[in-house]
């Protein structure tokens, strides 16, 4: 017994001893940390600071393995052995996650490029060929996202645009009247418009913002300067382009929302969006109606949008966008000079109105070949068409713009070369059936020989049916010239130069009337802007002050002539000519300030004494040499404070305008449109489970004010609403 005793503990204890032996070279192992190293780079491979590295174990346990990248844009991070969720982050730039495992005592070289997030509001689409981090543009940039149209409880994107730097507003009148924006002292139609991509301007013409609301929309962004050397035509003094809001969730967002006011005012709409593998999606709805503050003032807008995509890979994507606005709007006229429009003693039907029907499509692909190249198709379509019944001068006309873009950009570090190809086909009805069939070549280039400097040159060759070959060259620089942190923050400065070009409209180079033909040989008017600026952060960035100055030159504007014979059976005739010139010298200051963690403000002022340099056919006294441009204050500027505390949102914001040089075009000799100042109140109210409430007043002191003269702009306004979201705020 005692020996069976002995045996079994003699073969426990060998047992134990091997099994010692092979757990302590396992214990050693599992104990030896792995090591993941790498470098962070952007698109150009161009090296990324202070980007946020974090490794999450699968499955979770315990805290997460956090690193920086430093100044060369390099991190390490010491891992156990296992499997990891690595995800890299940084302001400006799309998040990338990706799983991998880790062995034991394992050394792994990790290198990353990120790319930048369109839709962020340090990132800007429009000013390069390339999305660019906005601080690096030397053209100047404003940005406004889903926060600010919100937090305004923003519905019509001319009103927020108005108390945007440089910008002024001419609207005939409350809801539905033609709304027309003048950048820095330019003309209403040098400002190219494009909605994801998609040019919706008339052709050499403007848009009409007044059915214009900011359904879906996630991103407006503003280039100020001539960039007809990337668009072309109509880029004469800036770009405006709106973002449709794309879906990036698992989860599927739903918003819908209902309000009312005085007025008899009444609006609705939904949203929903979301990410479904390697789809994603976005569509919305939206539904206004008033009858506005006096006979034949109604205005109906029904907008819907549409934005989806498929992802093939990492570096190939396509997408399609929609948008689709259609309005009615009665059109009472100058009433604070004449009666309204009625068509007294005649049927209703017969009240003035005006029925606008707008549409853009834009179908995008970009891809990649190799780590160099980066490629971009897009074909848009846009289409206009507007009827004005006029029981004395009833008119029809319609626009239709289709183009195909293609273009290719070669990226080593530091510089970026971009050459691109556009072809567009313009068709239009003015009374006869007109096309325009034109295209162009253009190459742009962006070189960072430092980190702190970025250069950029381009040029484009336009080849348009109406006025020939046309090359329209631009160029400029942003320098940091100071990079710090405390009271006394980054310095930086930036220029810009550029030719801009605008083709005549259909009427003026096509119209077939007898006593006022189109004249085909009219040239492009063209515009020289010249932009410089300087940018200070302070107090630990909680403060940036901006000041731009710029230095406009407008030329071959095409005016109206009367001709001294008129042809057999014309009282009086009349064509277009190439003849005034204009300049816009000045300045915009911007300001934005982080008050207090809950409290922010931001305002700017625009000086912009626009002056008259020729026009031999003015026909009105407010257009003669030596006056302003119509409807341009010199002075102008607004104030925003908002403030967010717990779940409430308040937002208060101030726009005042200085005396305008107007017209009554009546012959009552009226030619000066005093100023005004309009302050606007927004907040909302966050429930639980999605639910918040939310209103607005606009001009809250019920200011009695005019936009264009003898049409009275909108009194005191206020609506009151509820929403429901499953998104996360």
């Amino acid at each position: 017994m005692k020996t069976s005793v002995r045996v079994l503990l003699f073969v426990f204890f060998v047992v134990s001893l091997i099994v010692i032996s092979f757990a302590l070279p396992a214990a050693s192992q599992t104990q030896t940390p792995a090591k993941l190293t790498g470098s962070v780079t952007d698109p150009r491979g161009a090296t990324i600071a202070g980007a946020q590295i974090t490794a999450e174990p699968i499955p979770s346990a315990g805290e997460p393995v956090r690193a920086v990248s430093g100044n060369d844009g390099r991190f390490s991070l010491t891992l156990a052995p296992g499997r990891y969720r690595i995800t890299i982050s940084r302001d400006s730039f799309a998040q990338i996650i990706q799983e991998i495992t880790m062995a034991s005592g394992e050394t792994r070289e990790f290198d990353v490029r990120m790319t930048l997030e369109p839709l962020s509001s340090k990132v800007v689409i429009t000013a390069q060929t390339l999305p660019l981090d906005a601080d690096s543009s030397p053209a100047p940039v404003t940005i406004l996202t889903r926060q600010d149209i919100e937090q305004r409880v923003a519905t019509s994107l001319p009103d927020l645009l108005a108390t945007q730097p440089g910008f002024s507003i001419g609207r005939t009148g409350p809801e539905g009247g033609q709304t027309s924006l003048f950048l820095d002292g330019g003309n209403s139609n040098h400002t190219k418009v494009l909605v994801d991509g998609t040019p919706v301007n008339q052709p050499g013409g403007l848009v009409d913002f007044s059915n214009f609301t900011l359904d879906n929309i996630d991103k407006v962004e503003i280039v100020h300067g001539a960039e007809s050397a990337l668009y072309g035509s109509d880029a004469m003094d800036g770009v405006i382009q709106i973002f449709t809001h794309r879906g990036t969730t698992g989860t599927p967002e739903f918003t819908a929302y209902a309000e009312g006011g005085n007025f008899s005012t009444g609006r609705g709409g939904a949203e929903l969006s979301g990410l479904l593998r390697r789809f994603d999606y976005s569509a919305g709805f939206a539904d206004l109606e008033t009858q506005g503050q006096g006979p034949n003032d109604s205005f109906r807008n029904r907008t819907i949008s549409g934005n989806f995509g498929w992802r093939f890979s990492d570096t190939a994507r396509v997408s399609l966008v929609l948008r689709d606005n259609g309005s009615f709007a009665g059109t009472p006229g100058q009433t604070l000079f004449e009666p309204a429009n009625l068509c007294l003693n005649l049927p209703a039907a017969c009240e003035d109105n005006t029925r606008l029907h707008n549409f853009s499509a834009n179908l995008h692909t970009e891809f990649t070949t190799g780590s160099r190249w980066r490629h971009q198709l897009d074909g848009t379509e846009s289409y206009i068409r507007q009827s004005n019944f006029d029981p004395t001068f009833p008119s029809f006309f319609q626009y239709n713009r289709s183009s195909f873009v293609g273009q290719s950009t070669y990226q080593i570090k530091g510089l970026a070369v971009t050459t691109g190809y556009e072809y567009e086909v313009e068709n239009g009805f003015v009374g006869l059936h007109v096309q325009r069939n034109n295209q162009a070549g253009f190459l742009d280039a962006r070189w960072q020989p430092i980190a702190r400097l970025t250069l950029n040159a381009g040029a484009r060759a336009e080849d348009n049916a109406s006025f020939g070959t046309r090359v329209v060259p631009r160029a400029g620089a942003s320098y940091a010239l100071r990079i710090a942190n405390g009271a006394f923050g980054d310095t930086r400065l930036r220029a810009s130069y550029g030719l801009g070009i605008v083709e005549p409209r259909f009427d003026q180079s096509f119209s077939t009337d007898p006593c006022f033909p189109g004249d085909p040989n009219l040239s492009p008017e063209q515009s020289r802007t010249v932009h410089a600026g300087i940018e200070q952060k302070l107090a630990s960035d909680r403060l940036r002050v901006t000041v731009d100055y710029f230095d406009n030159q407008f030329r071959n504007m095409i005016s109206f002539g009367i001709l001294s014979a008129p042809p057999p059976g014309c009282l009086f005739a009349g064509t277009f000519f190439n003849t005034d010139l204009a300049r816009s010298r000045g300045g915009n200051l911007s300001a934005e300030a982080r008050i207090a963690r809950w409290l922010s403000a931001s305002g700017n002022y625009t000086y912009d004494p626009t002056r008259v340099l020729a026009a031999p056919n003015a026909f009105d006294p407010a257009q003669i040499p030596g006056n302003r441009l119509l409807r341009r204050p010199v002075n102008s500027g607004n104030l925003v404070l908002n403030a967010a505390f717990k779940r409430m949102n308040w937002n208060i914001s101030g726009y005042f305008t200085g005396r305008r040089t107007d017209s009554d075009f009546l012959g009552l000799g009226l030619n000066s449109n005093p100023g005004y100042a309009r302050f606007d109140l927004a907040g909302s109210y966050n429930l639980t489970h999605g639910v918040s409430f939310y209103g607005r007043i606009a001009n809250l002191a019920d200011k009695k004010y005019q936009d264009v003269l003898g049409y009275p702009a909108l009194g005191r306004e206020y609506r009151a609403g509820v929403k429901y979201t499953t998104r996360h705020e």
